[in-house]
Parts: structure tokens; sequence; C-alpha cells
């Protein structure tokens, strides 16, 4: 059986004598670098944030297409689940078609789904196009990323241009957030989805110009039957913890689909190792350092989503916040991320061993998620909302690029999309599960704590309760179950950082020679390589 990390190509191997001029060469030529990187950033951008724009939206579009309360859930799920579920194949495709042409196809056919979206009057055209805006994600995001990792070679740029990108991968959720209220308050809900047509366009015009990029691999296969396996197995897991809020835990449907799902993943590991050209190469994560940053983006995405779920709907259904004023509520946060990932973690990346930073990023994430579980129903944005969030989004800057630095280096260039793939699941399929298994927390312990209060509480005013006295009931019930399931994403981070500190390699300068001796092939270079430690 081939080692599919060992470049097949002479300009895949920058250490090799006639690779070395041509990558020189690339680099002077490629003088409009940082303008490419900004085109692989807007792009980056729109499919981030769509996993939450359209959160603040979805009272209004409940009400205009009659979507039913058990169901709306999918204007969010099928986005995520086909995403999460399709990444894997979107990166090998990547690495076999080419990746400026991946990203091309995967901006175009992002910005048609979202027109149809857009246009949609009624809810099964919504939930379909949203699908297909997860599966042209699931295409465009790791030819996104390999892109970057191609274009910038020296290791002091690649920190800058993973800090910038780090930024808009922690931030773009909260930006998302933020832009729904706008444009749903001024303009409609629909233009959530039509924002998109926009920026896509802009980012093709510039992606024809600004991104280059060898030819694809012809000797490169697709993995049919580890596509089924892995993506199935995926959608079954995201799907079963979906259906837990609703159905149960101890729903035969939900205990089949979660066995089911992780039997296709065990499936899918052993298929790996014996497949010819595998989807996801086991070496990719078999590296110490790489699977435990992979493991921590898994982690930390959990609670990130769970608590943009939590906070919008308390801050619109309990506090009586507007969509606008909602959105504008998480920027501090968005700030602290953006902050967090440009000015500390790319400045200090080449300075100190990434655990260092992502290990106490989480503590500090940690925290801001802890200061959180004391809201209640009259709490105060500056009092309380504010210093949580603030804590949280400085954690999560400190955590991103480091984690998506360590995951991306070292691996061969032909593996690059396909790496780059792994990390882009590890964080939609993290947002998938902390938005299922985080919200199903949530609604159990409110209808647990509801239970035992209503009656008692009517019992008291003479067996009936006024709206009012209903309505503070159950604000208070949705704020318990909210502070409970944060307090559980709090414990979530905690266990992300004691994999980080435990798991990420001290001296990461020397996982590429280790590789490279191990495989018999040169790697891309590390942007966190060259540290004494």
């Amino acid at each position: 059986m081939s080692n599919p990390a060992t470049p097949s190509h002479p300009s895949d191997a920058p250490g090799s004598s006639p690779g070395a001029p041509a990558a020189q060469q690339r680099q002077q030529q490629d003088a409009h670098r940082w303008w490419a990187l900004a085109v692989i950033a807007l792009a980056q951008l729109m499919v981030v944030l769509d996993a939450t724009i359209v959160n603040i939206a979805l009272p209004s579009a409940q009400r205009e297409l009659g979507l039913s309360t058990g169901n709306r859930q999918w204007v969010i799920t099928a986005y995520t689940l086909a995403f999460g579920g399709l990444l894997l194949l979107g990166g090998r495709i990547a690495d076999l078609v080419g990746r400026k042409r991946t990203f091309m196809i995967g901006l175009v056919g992002f910005a048609v789904a979202s027109a149809l979206g857009g246009a949609a009057q009624n809810s099964a055209m919504l939930f379909g196009a949203r699908a297909l805006q997860g599966v042209f994600a699931a295409i465009l995001a790791p030819s996104a990323l390999s892109l970057l990792t191609t274009t910038f070679t020296d290791s002091r740029e690649r920190s800058k241009a993973f800090g910038i990108y780090g930024a808009i991968a922690g931030g773009g959720a909260a930006i998302g957030l933020l832009l729904g209220g706008v444009l749903t308050q001024y303009l409609d809900w629909r233009w959530c989805l039509y924002v998109n047509v926009v920026i896509a366009a802009i980012a093709i015009a510039g992606a024809i110009g600004l991104l280059h990029d060898r030819q694809g691999h012809r000797d490169a296969r697709l993995d049919i039957p580890g596509v089924i396996l892995g993506c199935g197995g995926l959608v079954a897991i995201v799907y079963g913890l979906s259906e837990a809020e609703s159905r149960g835990w101890s729903s035969p449907v939900v205990l089949g689909l979660l066995i089911g799902g992780a039997a296709l993943l065990v499936a899918f590991a052993l298929w790996q190792n014996r497949a010819t050209h595998p989807l996801l190469p086991l070496h990719i994560i078999g590296d110490r350092s790489r699977g435990g940053a992979v493991i921590t983006t898994c982690l930390s995405t959990i609670g990130l989503f769970g608590v943009f779920l939590f906070m919008t709907f308390y801050l619109q259904n309990v506090l009586g916040y507007s969509a606008l004023r909602a959105g504008l509520a998480f920027l501090p946060m968005s700030g602290m991320i953006i902050l967090g990932s440009t000015q500390i973690s790319a400045r200090l990346l080449n300075r100190i061993q990434p655990r260092l930073l992502i290990g106490p990023g989480l503590l500090i994430a940690a925290g801001g998620l802890y200061i959180l579980t004391f809201l209640d129903t009259h709490s105060s944005y500056a009092g309380h909302i504010l210093p949580g969030t603030l804590t949280l989004g400085l954690g999560l800057g400190l955590v991103f690029v480091p984690a998506i630095a360590t995951a991306t280096a070292g691996v061969a260039p032909r593996d690059a999309g396909v790496t780059s793939a792994t990390v882009n699941t590890a964080q939609q399929v993290g947002g998938s599960i902390g938005t299922a298994l985080l919200n199903t927390i949530a609604a159990t312990i409110t209808s647990s704590w509801l239970a035992s209060r209503l009656p008692a509480a009517a019992a008291a005013n003479g067996g009936r309760l006024t709206g009012a006295q209903r309505r503070a009931l159950t604000n208070a019930g949705v704020t318990h179950g909210f502070t409970v399931a944060i307090g559980w994403a709090a414990l979530i981070m905690l266990l992300a950082s004691l994999i980080a500190f435990l798991m990420i390699n001290a001296r990461p300068g020397s996982r590429g020679a280790e590789a490279e001796a191990s495989s018999g092939g040169p790697r891309t270079p590390s942007p966190v390589a060259g540290r004494t430690g």
C-alpha cells in the first residue's frame, strides 16, 4: 500500500532541490499574497458567519413560513449536518481537482444556494437550500485553509496570516449574530441569506486574479466507502443529538442513531487503515500534537456555539432585547476574540510553545463560562453579561491561532486539503454537537424545574396563575436551564485544557524533522517551527 503522505510531484517537496527554487520564485511572484489572504478570509467569514447569522432571524422566518416549533431547528441543523458530514470529502476533492478551482466552485455554489434560501416560499425549500449551502461550504472551507497554508511559506508571515484567519474563524460566528440582527431589523430576514451572494461575488472577483495554485493530483482517488462510513457516522451522531431534545435520550431512535453512528465511525477508522487511497490518512491525526489540536478545537467550539444559542434566546426572550440589540451584545466578545488572536496569539506563536497558549486560553474561557452561570432573569448587561462574554472571548482568542497552526503544520502539500478539512470538521461538528447536546441539557433541566414549580405556585395562588406570573416562572426556568448547560460547557472547556497540556508536543518545531524521517518525505513548513522552547 502506497504512503499517501509522500509527495508524488517534485513541486510537492519544498525541501527538494527542484522544488525549493520553485517555491522561492513563487513567493517572489506572489507579491499580492496579502490581498489573496483578504479573499481567503472573506470566504471563510462567509462560511463561518452563516452558521449563526440566521439564529436571530429565525423567529421572523418561522412566522412568515409557518415553521413549527419542532422543525424550526432544521434551519440550523440542515446546514451544520451537511457541512460537518462532508468536509473530509471536500478536502480530498481539493487535493484531487486543485485548491483554486475547488475554491471557485464552492463560492459559486454557495452563492446559488444562498439565493435559493432567500427566495424560499416554504419550509422544505428553506431546509433544502440550507443543506445545499452546507454541501458547498464543505467544498469551500478546506480549499480556503489549504490555499492559506501554501500561499504563505515564510514562518513569520504564516503566523501573521494564521492570526488573521484565526480571528475570522473565531469571531465570524459572533459577527454573524450581529449582522443577522442588523439585516433582520432594518431589511428582512431573507437578507441574512441574500448577503452571501454579495460576499461571494466579491470573493470570486478577487480569487480570479489573486489566487494561485498548482493543478490537482491526477493520481489521487476518492475513497467512496470512506465517504459513506465517515460522513454517515457523523451525520447519524449529530442528528441523534439533535433529536434527543424532542424524543429524549432513552428513545430507541436516538439510541439507534448514536450507536449506529459510533459503529460507522469505528468501521471508518478500520477501513482507513486498509484503503489504498484513504479519505483521512490516519497519520494525519496519529501525530500526538496534531490530534490534540484537533480535539481541543472540537471541544472549544462545543462551548462557543452552545453559548451563542443560549445567549441569543436569553437576550431576546428573557430580557426582551430587539434583534439588533441582541446582535450588538455579542460585539465585545467578537472584539476580544480578534484582539486575542491578532495581538497576542499571533505575536507569541513563534516564541512560546502552542500548549502554553491553548491550555491557559481554555482555562480563561472556562472562567468566562463560569461567570455566565450566575445569570438570572434580572441580570444587567454591564454587570453580569459583559464580564463573562469578554473573558470567554479573550480565552478563545488565545486558542484558535495556535490550535489551527499546530493542526495543519508538518503535513505533505498533497495532504494539505484533507488536513484543512479535518480542522474544519472538528470546528463544525463541535458546533453541531454543542448546539444539540447543550440545548438538550437545557431543555431537560427547564422542563424538570417547571414541572416541580408550576403546580406549587398555582396552589399558593388559589389554583391559578396570571399570565404575568406564568411568564415570570417560565423565564426563571428557562434561565436556570441555560445556566446549568453553560456550566457543562465550562467543564468541557476544562477537559479541553487538560488535553491540550497533555497531548500537544512541548517542542512542535521538531515535528517536521521527525515526520520527514519517519515517512521519507518532507513536509509543509510549520508556522511554529524554529523555536527553542
